[in-house]
Parts: C-alpha cells; structure tokens; sequence
C-alpha cells in the first residue's frame, strides 16, 4: 500500500508566508496615511476610527466603492502596476467629494491566483499614495489568494471608502436652477473608463504601445492615474465658494454624468470646443474611427470633474481652481429640459 499524500495549503497554490510578508511590507506604507482618528494597526480583523477626532458639527456618513476595470490588463501589458492604486482610490473618493464630503478612511481588495508580493506591494503602494493625497487613512484591507479563479499573474482590485459632510453642507443639487454655468476641470485622460474599447482598438490595430507620443510613449499616456479631485474642491469649498452641484465624469462620459445630478425639468447644453482636449482623446477618436458622440458617452475627452455654480460666480471659482493648479473651463450651461438631456452645440 502506497503512503498517503499529506497535503498542506500550499500544494493547493495559497501561500500563508507569502501573504504574511506582504503585510510586513506595506505596514509603513499604509502607516504613512493615517490621519486623526485612526485607532489600531494594520492586521486586525477590522479597522477603527474615532470619528470624534472629525471636526464636523452635524456628521453624516457618506460611503462609496468602486474598481478599475479593464484597465489593469493595460497595467500588465505595460507591466507597470505602480499607479493602478491610485485609479482605485480616486475613483472612490472622486464619487463621494461629489456630495462634498471628506474621505476619511479607505479599504481595498486584492484578489490574485498567485500572490506575486513585488506586485502586489507595488498596487499597495499605489493606494497608499492615493489616499495621503485625498487625506484618507488607508485602515485595512483583504488580500484574497484563489488560484483556479484567475490565470496566471491577473489579479483584481475593489475599494471602499467612508467619508463625511455636514448634514447642512451636502451638496445635492437642489440649489440648481436654469441658466446656470457648468464648469469643467481637467482630467490626466480616460481615466479609469472605457478601457474595454481602449484595449480593442488597440488589438485591433496592432498597435505599438511603446511609441512616441505626446512627450511619453503611448502607453504612459494610456496608463496616467486618475486625477484626484478631493483636496482641491475641499479647498474651494473652505475659501466660501457656492458650488450647486457636481459631477464626476466616469462610465458614460460627458453625456450622462452631468444629468445624474440635474433636478427633474432641468436639461444641459454643453458647448464642444470650449476647453482644451487632450491629445490621447484626438488619437482613440481617430483611430478607432469613433463619433463625437460616441466619444462623450464613453469617455471623460478631458473633463474629469464638473462643477455647477450660479452665472455670476463662474469666473471667481474658475480663477480658485486654478489656484490649486488645475486647468477649468465654462462648458455649458443648465436650460429648460425640452426633450433631451444634453444638448451639443
């Protein structure tokens, strides 16, 4: 009779070292985030937060959670991971500053078929840069290894984050009103939307992500971060600016994230050529043969964030956001809804 196998963990492809290691590992990284109010360390089954530590009157929670789509296939073909954390982050924190809120702790998962711990700290730290920017405490988080559920190197990334707001400070767009001005300011690219189309022009094509382009190669200006939008219009909203409403511009473009925050009879009329698009939206139009309108249901084409403010205080907040360094256009404007909901001028 033949001795029986004795099987451990590890013969299954889930390795408990490996995933110990990384947790040693990203412990200063995500150290290097806390904020107050973060009680406890890294490693326990949940984590804390004091929100009395907040300076809020009238606290309200505001939660949000988000992915980076098919964009990681972009990070591996690339084989660059270092700025995937970052598109996780802002994407999550982006949807809540919406509301005006601030993020005040963050979570991620990261699922794998094999732990790859140099990748896997490299995303790690890409959130953790992610959320120091937006202010965040990164507090926890899973590290889920499932061979059989991913091929080889491929992982998948989820975040979570909770923030707060003044229950008489929301922003929620009921201030909004006809004739009003839509200001759009600058995203770093597609961001982290429209990447499935992205990636099939690119096979399409054959297309040689290495090549000059816009003072980088293609594939940097394909892979640049998402823009972080938190510190910003937190700045603006501290200085006393009224913003009515505001929109973050992620799955189905120009077209139909502004209406998502327009009150019922209200439409918008946005003006194409009014701000300046980036070259990498020029050459996905171009060779994907895409249509104009195509292009602002898909994609950012440059805007990342819209803010909506009353007519005569739409120069003061465009000079205010440029003052924290991005560039900010008047897009369009808030009309009468007369049977669409964006109109192209």
């Amino acid at each position: 009779m033949s001795e029986q196998k004795s099987y451990t963990y590890k013969d299954a492809g889930v390795d408990i070292d490996a995933g110990n290691q990384l947790v040693e590992n990203i412990k200063p990284l995500v150290k290097a985030t806390h904020r107050p109010g973060v009680m406890g360390s890294l490693g326990g089954f949940g984590g804390l937060f004091d929100l009395s530590q907040v300076a809020c009157e009238n606290p309200v929670l505001v939660s949000g959670t988000d992915g980076v789509g098919t964009k990681l296939k972009l990070a591996h073909a690339l084989g660059d991971h270092s700025t995937i954390g970052i598109d996780l982050v802002a994407m999550c924190v982006n949807d809540i500053i919406v509301l005006g809120a601030e993020p005040l702790f963050f979570l991620d998962y990261y699922a794998c078929g094999k732990l790859d711990n140099d990748q896997a700290t490299q995303v790690i730290g890409g959130i953790a840069a992610g959320c120091k920017t937006s202010g965040c405490a990164l507090i926890g988080g899973e590290t889920a290894e499932m061979p059989g559920m991913y091929e080889g190197d491929d992982y998948d990334l989820a975040g979570f984050v909770v923030g707060v707001v003044d229950k008489t400070k929301v922003i929620d767009g009921s201030q909004i009103g006809v004739g009003q001005s839509i200001i759009g300011i600058e995203s770093s690219g597609p961001h982290s939307n429209g990447y499935s189309l992205i990636r099939k022009i690119i096979d399409d094509n054959q297309v040689d992500l290495q090549q000059d382009f816009d003072g980088a190669t293609l594939g940097k200006k394909l892979l640049a971060p998402t823009q972080l939008y938190v510190k910003p219009v937190l700045e603006i909203l501290e200085k006393g600016h009224q913003i009515n409403g505001i929109a973050h511009i992620t799955g189905g473009g120009i077209m139909e994230n502004i209406s998502r925050v327009i009150p019922e009879g209200l439409a918008i009329e946005v003006e194409q050529n009014s701000w300046d698009r980036p070259a990498v939206f020029d050459w996905l139009a171009n060779t994907g043969n895409i249509s104009p309108t195509e292009m602002l249901r898909t994609f950012n084409c440059g805007i990342g964030l819209c803010l909506i403010v009353a007519a005569e205080d739409e120069s003061k907040v465009i000079q205010a956001i440029n003052a924290t360094g991005l560039n900010a256009w008047t897009i369009g404007k808030t009309i009468q809804h007369q049977g669409q909901d964006v109109q192209l001028v």
